[in-house]
């Protein structure tokens, strides 16, 4: 094996971009802070060209360069051009064919270049694991994929596994930070590969000192839940952090409520949504619904976008009392000055001075449709100043860990900018133009 693994744990930086420059700026801000081992990730390699590892072999000459080619056929052809472009480690996946795995091994060999093999998407990753170190590869990687992370999983307990299972290095990527290296360290990792939670940092290099210092043992200084993924238990505390704009560009630009107006712009509205359709004016069933609402739901009620007003002051304040997290109404509300400055997010169509009559007419727990939305029991509402998003709660953990994940890489593009360089030159749009 060309480069020797310390016996000590290392951190891999994955450069996970799709520009050259930009990968280049976290590599030069994360190595004087320590970092030894460098990744061209699988993005950079098929946005920019292999060429690629030559670019950062030129930069870095003293790094360990991993070349994430995730190879699937073609074994010699692709571990000849990670080594003649600079590469010391070329990745192959494991879900690949054993005559491709031993073809990377041989070349491997033949060159003087290590073979790493990703285990990503083996339905078997101990057997896989052992299977592979047979046929000679030099370590493998415990890789839980971002769609994945997104959903809440992490591959920590089968980190352990694998690394009781072979005696060659084992590598963990995905979503590590300073808060989860210390669990991969002691699971069995030699080799913590860390993406966004260096590169999507305002200073990258105090955040890959961040990493190396958990790596050695010490606590992490930040609490905040950032470049760590959560699961259903946790996901109000990330969908307080992120804006509905992050949360629309997670659904592809998707889930905007069209239409209503917040009635009182100081309380933050997140929470699933408690359905109800009535008549315009009726208010029985949306104030019979507030007391079967639990803490932290948010009442939506639907009668179509008409007034008169069923919804006032004496509603928002049992709805306070029940500890609502909002109400939205497509319909008309009333009593606006004592909603305003209440500690309940309002929003509706109109507003309005008459109210209508309790008839009783409507359903409590149906699917309505507002601004545009289909909206059911149990999908999430966030509201803020720039408007009303909806979450199909079957998918609330993946979009809002996405949430997350985009408002940390803007939260990179700020400092960037704030540093002096324009929106266009960090996102590099002339080389995207069609």
């Amino acid at each position: 094996m060309p480069y020797a693994i310390p016996q000590g744990p290392v951190i891999q930086l994955a450069l996970d971009f799709l520009n050259l420059s930009q990968a280049q700026r976290a590599a030069e801000e994360a190595v004087p802070a320590g970092v030894t081992w460098l990744e061209a990730g699988t993005p950079l390699i098929k946005s920019v060209g292999i060429q690629v590892l030559r670019e950062l072999r030129q930069a870095f000459p003293d790094v360990c360069l991993v070349a994430d080619m995730k190879t699937m056929d073609a074994g010699r052809v692709e571990v000849d051009a990670a080594h003649r472009n600079g590469a010391d480690v070329a990745m192959v996946l494991a879900a690949a064919s054993d005559a491709t795995i031993r073809e990377c091994v041989e070349a491997g060999q033949h060159l003087g270049i290590a073979i790493g093999c990703d285990l990503v998407a083996c339905a078997d990753p101990v057997q896989r694991a052992r299977e592979v170190a047979a046929l000679g590869v030099d370590l493998v990687s415990v890789h839980t994929p971002i769609d994945q992370q997104m959903e809440g999983r992490d591959g920590l307990a089968i980190l352990a596994e694998v690394s009781a299972a072979v005696d060659i290095p084992v590598a963990c990527a995905g979503g590590l930070s300073p808060a989860s290296i210390p669990q991969a360290v002691a699971n069995g990792a030699r080799i913590c590969i860390v993406g966004g939670a260096i590169t999507k940092a305002p200073d990258n290099r105090k955040a890959a000192e961040a990493c190396l210092q958990a790596l050695a043992g010490a606590s992490p200084s930040s609490k905040e839940g950032l470049y760590q993924r959560e699961g259903l238990e946790n996901i109000r505390s990330v969908l307080a952090r992120v804006s509905t704009s992050n949360v629309s560009d997670a659904m592809h630009r998707g889930g905007a409520i069209a239409g209503l107006t917040n009635r009182n712009p100081g309380p933050a509205l997140c929470g699933p949504a408690v359905t109800v359709a009535t008549l315009p004016g009726d208010w029985s069933k949306p104030v019979q619904a507030i007391d079967r609402c639990q803490p932290g739901d948010v009442l939506v009620i639907d009668a179509a976008g008409s007034a008169p007003a069923l919804w006032g002051g004496l509603a928002t304040r049992t709805a306070i009392l029940r500890r609502l997290a909002g109400v939205v109404i497509h319909g008309a509300c009333r009593d606006v000055e004592e909603i305003c400055g209440s500690s309940l997010s309002v929003w509706s169509s109109l507003a309005c001075p008459n109210a209508g009559e309790p008839h009783g007419v409507g359903t409590i727990g149906c699917t309505v449709v507002i601004g545009g939305q289909s909206i059911a029991p149990g999908d999430w509402l966030v509201g803020d100043a720039s408007g009303l998003v909806v979450i199909p709660g079957k998918r609330v953990v993946e979009i809002a860990n996405r949430s997350q994940d985009i408002m940390e890489r803007e939260q990179r593009y700020a400092a960037e900018i704030d540093a002096g360089r324009t929106l266009s030159q960090v996102a590099e749009l002339s080389r995207w133009e069609r």
